[in-house]
């Protein structure tokens, strides 16, 4: 009998923000815009989502199916119970969406999901208002959970620009930065973050995702309080605009290359701890040794360098940052061999 293939990790994209800075909007669009791709979605109150009814094909207590493939399903007291039931699926599932409460640190979520040896964590989004987010910081009851949410996450989207003044965006694009320090941040109206965040990278000539690298857990936060379990509080920002999302291509730039020489993994280590500003994403099968071969990961601001077996289609190293951000030669610096 062939030996049994070890189940692919399945992707968890954890979404926080406070109430009313798009999550449900957020979740609603990647709902619509699946396209072939199997979503589980884990929230605390189908409520709060207002699924289209179009798409709903049947809801049985705690779950609701779409016609999609995908599903809803509500938390409630144990999202450890959820995700179990979304991993036993029958039919697997591509990819699963959390959506932290509006007053929840989403990094406890993460490192759930982290623990779990079927799950991969591929990244915390974090949405702010732009019109709401500094004066709700002005306030002493919300502030440390506002800078908590965003030191958690490995992008932010700063949503409803369309609602404020130049200078005020500035002005929170800044105070963002003296809280989160380098995070990427996509600046966007009625949550447009497109599938591509969810979907990941796929390397040119060899592996998708979905490969089962691991996040380093050195976490450069302290998240000593308990998690939140309130399941009350929801983004009530129920906006249901059908309109197209952007051009992926005016988001996002990518680089490619196909490395000829073997790496050292301590220095691959040391440059995943500091890598260069703008940086989003980036996924690598690199050699690193004579007959050894590593995956290389970073989200956000989270990487790992993690030994695998030698691709069919030799080394490759793909990298995504915001339109006009991407770091080019800090990445042809340490890869060189760039293909384009």
């Amino acid at each position: 009998m062939a030996p049994q293939q070890p189940r692919r990790r399945l992707p968890l994209t954890v979404i926080g923000g406070f109430l009313g800075a798009g999550k449900t909007t957020l979740l609603n669009r990647w709902l619509r815009e699946a396209r072939g791709r199997r979503i589980a979605v884990l929230v605390n109150d189908f409520g709060a989502l207002n699924i289209d009814a179009e798409l709903i094909a049947a809801a049985s207590g705690d779950t609701i199916a779409l016609t999609n493939g995908c599903v809803c399903c509500q938390i409630g007291d144990d999202l450890s119970r959820a995700l179990i039931a979304v991993l036993d699926a029958a039919t697997p599932f591509d990819a699963v969406v959390i959506e932290a409460s509006g007053v929840s640190d989403p990094w406890r979520i993460a490192q759930l999901g982290m623990a779990d040896p079927g799950l991969n964590l591929d990244g915390v989004i974090v949405l702010v208002d732009a019109g709401a987010v500094r004066d709700q910081a002005r306030d002493p009851l919300l502030t440390d959970t506002l800078e908590r949410q965003l030191r958690a996450a490995d992008l932010i989207v700063v949503n409803k620009t369309d609602l404020v003044a130049p200078e005020e965006l500035v002005r929170v694009r800044e105070w963002i930065a003296t809280i989160a320090g380098k995070t990427p941040q996509l600046e966007t109206t009625q949550s447009h973050v497109p599938m591509t965040l969810l979907e990941g990278l796929v390397l040119p000539g060899g592996r998708g995702r979905g490969s089962g690298h691991d996040h380093d857990h050195d976490h450069d936060h302290d998240h000593d309080h308990d998690h939140d379990h309130d399941h009350h509080d929801h983004d009530h920002d129920h906006d249901h605009d059908h309109d197209h999302p952007h051009d992926h291509g005016e988001l996002f730039d990518t680089w490619s290359c196909r490395p000829g020489h073997a790496f050292a993994a301590a220095s691959l280590r040391e440059w995943l701890r500091d890598t260069p500003a703008g940086l989003l994403r980036l996924k690598g099968l690199v050699r690193t040794g004579a007959e050894q071969w590593s995956e290389i990961q970073f989200a956000g601001k989270h990487g790992s360098l993690r030994a695998t077996e030698a691709p069919a289609g030799g080394a490759a190293v793909v990298a995504i940052a915001l339109r006009g951000r991407l770091p080019r030669e800090a990445l042809e610096l340490v890869f060189g061999d760039v293909s384009n």
